[in-house]
């Protein structure tokens, strides 16, 4: 038989209801063995998460009992379906805070919780088999309302009682109906006495003769006429008398099924809250009334074929009475389990058992009178890997780290091998992407700087690397800023020497801007233009040429006058080859005055002191070209 698969999808679908709540499909969380932590839908594993599967909705069923879904659970990928909502059968986030309540509760031992569970079993012991007498089930019924009085009962022995007093009063209306049949039965056969009397009595008329054809049939019709009027009476009262006890017959049938459905509906729904016991009363209570030995469920299709696909049965009233008994059964042994693995100090399986057995028999007594020390060292633990879960599911890796090793140091058969790989597994990505974003903020690479430190944030977001990295970018970015800025104002001063004086600084924070990069690279090339020039005037004056030292400065500063350094060794250098730049400026200035040969005289005076001088070369060749052009 089927059974544990059943009672698995109706109590976690009764779950559903006595908590008013409806599941939420929650993603997939990482594989953890904390997710076996034990909440009422028992152990958890990682990939179903709270989710689970698609929602998939199920046809609403007409005439069932249970009214819409039924719940269904497919053991192959452990998904409950109930009311077109779908959920992993190990979503403990569904039971966690009614199974933390219990925890924390008392055990159920008062001289109050003594007085109800001995009524319970004073009444199913007066409806066990064999003690099911008249007097037995009167007594029975009468502890019904002493034990709707206790608020563990929440009023259901109360309803247990009017389904039984609905029955009986059904039955009592189905006697008095079959009483008036047998009177309208004597009625009608009174009737048809009475009228084949009076039939039998009726004095006919002489008949004419038979050879007056028209007399005759005229005869015949009066007669049949006169007969007719007279067996009316009976007649009419005859066919009042059958419809009645027609109608009789049908109003018995239908308040003896509807007392019926009334009944079976409160058995389900007893099931489906997990008040076993209740479930026991009730149906001895059902086949003490109704002893046609008709016990077949009126249920829809869909709940039909949950009784017949998980248990292998047809539903009906003892199916529902073995599998009460199995569930008690189970659930004892259950909490028997509990306690031995506690004395064992192995907390994960021993919360898991008991998550297990409350989930199925949260109302049983057994599991009421656990004494609150034993479930507190559970609750510890199911703290703790609630707390893990969490971690993992807010990517909290350095929490869910250290939860792991307290675990693993509380309860000796925790499994740390799923929650650390998936642990260990997160941090390594992390720390890759973060890698390739170090790499791409040296590079200036901004669009795979975002994408990677957008991917590590993703997959673990209090990484500590990420915010060291993150604090060493976001400061280099404000270096960078203040670079841009102090380039923009020394372009905009031409102070090209200070530019070239701190290069890379601007090379490295204009990496990520062509537009000013090639503004840096035009100084740039510039200032080293100018600096070429100016080593190449320091060697000639080592050498003593003053005159070529300041010829060299002289023509680069007609290209660059703004360069401050430029300047100032042309100022040195002017002095040191004065006679040669006097010259060489007095016949610039003859020249310019057109005074071609006083201007050329100069020219050649200038050439005497410093043979190699391009400028007085090229004077000389310009004037020349001027005196005598065709040569």
């Amino acid at each position: 038989m089927k059974l544990p698969l059943f009672i698995a999808a109706l109590s976690g679908a009764a779950a559903v209801i006595s908590l008013g709540q409806v599941p939420d499909n929650n993603p997939a969380q990482a594989p953890a063995p904390a997710q076996q932590a034990p909440a009422p839908a028992a152990s958890s594993g990682g990939g179903g998460g709270g989710g689970g599967g698609d929602s998939a909705g199920g046809s609403k069923q007409q005439g069932s009992v249970l009214g819409g879904d039924v719940p269904i659970f497919d053991p192959s990928s452990e998904i409950f379906t109930w009311d077109g909502k779908s959920w992993h059968a190990t979503d403990n986030r569904l039971f966690q805070a009614r199974f933390e309540k219990y925890l924390n509760a008392p055990e159920e031992t008062t001289a109050q919780d003594t007085g109800y569970q001995q009524i319970i079993y004073a009444v199913l012991d007066d409806l066990a088999p064999g003690n099911a007498s008249v007097a037995h089930i009167d007594a029975a019924f009468r502890l019904l309302p002493k034990a709707g009085a206790y608020d563990i009962d929440a009023r259901l022995c109360d309803s247990i009682a009017d389904a039984v007093y609905s029955a009986w009063r059904a039955q009592d209306n189905a006697d008095r109906l079959a009483q008036a049949d047998d009177a309208l039965e004597q009625e009608r056969k009174a009737t048809e006495w009475n009228a084949k009397i009076a039939a039998g009595g009726l004095q006919l008329d002489q008949a004419p003769s038979a050879k007056d054809k028209t007399a005759s049939q005229t005869w015949i019709q009066d007669e049949n006429q006169k007969r007719d009027m007279e067996m009316q009476q009976y007649t009419t009262r005859l066919a009042e008398i059958m419809a009645t006890i027609k109608a009789n017959q049908a109003k018995k049938e239908l308040s003896e099924l509807d007392a019926k459905v009334e009944f079976q509906a409160l058995l389900v729904q007893l099931f489906l809250q997990r008040r076993f016991q209740h479930v026991l009363i009730g149906t001895r209570f059902y086949r003490a009334i109704f002893t046609d030995g008709d016990t077949t469920l009126k249920v829809g299709k869909d709940a039909n074929d949950l009784f017949a696909n998980s248990t292998g049965m047809p539903p009906t009233v003892g199916t529902l009475d073995s599998m009460a008994n199995e569930v008690i059964r189970d659930v004892r042994e259950g909490v028997q389990a509990f306690q031995f693995l506690l004395g064992q100090n192995e907390l994960e399986s021993a919360s898991n058992r008991l998550g297990e057995a409350f989930t199925t028999g949260e109302y049983l007594p057994e599991i009421r009178m656990l004494p609150r020390t034993e479930k507190r060292q559970a609750l510890k633990f199911v703290q703790k890997s609630d707390q893990l879960l969490s971690a993992l599911e807010v990517k909290d890796y350095t929490l869910a780290d250290q939860l792991v090793t307290e675990l693993s140091k509380t309860a000796t058969d925790f499994d740390t091998s799923k929650a650390t790989a998936a642990i260990e597994t997160a941090k390594q990505i992390s720390d890759l992407h973060l890698a390739k974003a170090r790499n791409a903020a040296v590079s200036g690479d901004r669009a795979t700087l975002e994408e990677e430190l957008k991917e590590a944030t993703e997959i673990w977001p209090r990484n500590p690397e990420l915010t060291k990295i993150s604090g060493l970018i976001f400061s280099q970015s404000d270096v960078q800023q203040k670079a841009l800025v102090d380039l923009d104002e020394l372009l905009s001063q031409h102070n090209y020497r200070e530019i070239y004086n701190d290069k890379m600084r601007f090379i490295a924070a204009a990496a990520m801007y062509p537009d000013r990069q090639k503004q840096l690279s035009d100084v740039l090339q510039q200032m080293e233009t100018i600096e070429t020039s100016m080593i190449q005037a320091q060697e000639m004056a080592k050498q003593g040429d003053y005159a070529g030292a300041w010829e060299a400065v002289e023509k680069t500063f007609e290209k660059f006058p703004d360069d401050s350094k430029l300047n100032e060794m042309r100022a040195d250098l002017t002095t040191q080859a004065a006679d040669f730049v006097r010259t060489i400026r007095t016949a610039q200035d003859l020249e310019q005055k057109d005074e071609i040969g006083s201007s050329l005289a100069w020219y050649l005076k200038a050439q005497k002191i410093y043979p190699s001088s391009e400028f007085a070369e090229d004077g000389i060749h310009r004037l020349t070209k001027k005196v005598l052009p065709e040569s």
